[in-house]
């Protein structure tokens, strides 16, 4: 078994079925275009540019009908259209049909949101290295660097100690078997209370690793958020 953990390969798996509601685009925004080309396609070559990554699995909902272009997908990356209707439900999903494609279960999973086009290579491969060795594995993550309130009736509340507070980003990195598993415990309440992986490891009384990401690393949420994606991804070209 030590020998099998040891020789454990690395997948990324990018959930990529959601509407994006909050973006104000007509198609979902994970499609939107964003310095020449849909926004997925960017997270899918930053994660493709990962030395350790034997695989990459998209996945889709059932009805995508997005025109995919070859030119400029990595030969490593599939798309699965077996997405379900919630970001939880999709991860889920797309771990069954990685190990139903014969994918060790002790291999480890990089769960990344299409959405954070932005990630960097390195920051992916330093997560990696940290804990690829960690019994548990971890995540990309900000230590909280303002001041945070708590608020009721639309006034302050109180000030909130941002001390040991962290603001969590991804990929979020856990063994194969053990994300699938801590899911499918919280299948039947759909997903309650699920807001990233890391999220559904905690639920065992299991603590993961935060390794320090980046603020460029951000989540394309609203409107203004897709300017800003495209100023940095040109300024880096």
């Amino acid at each position: 078994m030590t020998e099998r953990i040891a020789l454990a390969r690395f997948h990324a798996l990018i959930p990529c079925a959601g509407t994006g509601s909050r973006a104000g685009t007509a198609q979902p925004k994970q499609y939107q275009q964003v310095a020449g080309q849909p926004m997925v396609m960017h997270t899918v070559q930053a994660l493709a540019q990962v030395p350790q990554l034997a695989s990459g699995w998209v996945i889709l909902s059932a009805d995508d009908d997005h025109g995919w272009a070859e030119q400029g997908w990595p030969e490593r990356f599939r798309r699965v259209a077996c997405g379900g209707a919630s970001r939880a439900e999709s991860v889920f999903n797309g771990l069954k049909a990685m190990l139903a494609a014969g994918l060790d279960p002790q291999d480890w999973v990089l769960v990344h949101d299409a959405a954070r086009c932005l990630v960097s290579p390195e920051s992916v491969s330093r997560l990696i290295d940290t804990c690829q060795h960690d019994a548990v594995g971890g995540l990309l993550a900000l230590p909280l660097p303002d001041t945070l309130k708590s608020e009721e009736g639309g006034r302050v509340a109180a000030t909130v100690p941002r001390e040991h507070k962290w603001l969590a980003q991804t990929p979020q990195m856990f063994r194969l078997q053990m994300l699938h598993d801590a899911l499918a415990d919280v299948a039947g309440s759909g997903f309650a209370g699920i807001t990233d992986e890391a999220s559904a490891i905690e639920r065992w009384g299991l603590m993961p690793r935060l390794i320090e990401g980046s603020a460029q690393n951000f989540k394309v949420t609203y409107p203004a958020d897709f300017a800003l994606a495209e100023a940095i991804l040109r300024s880096r070209a």
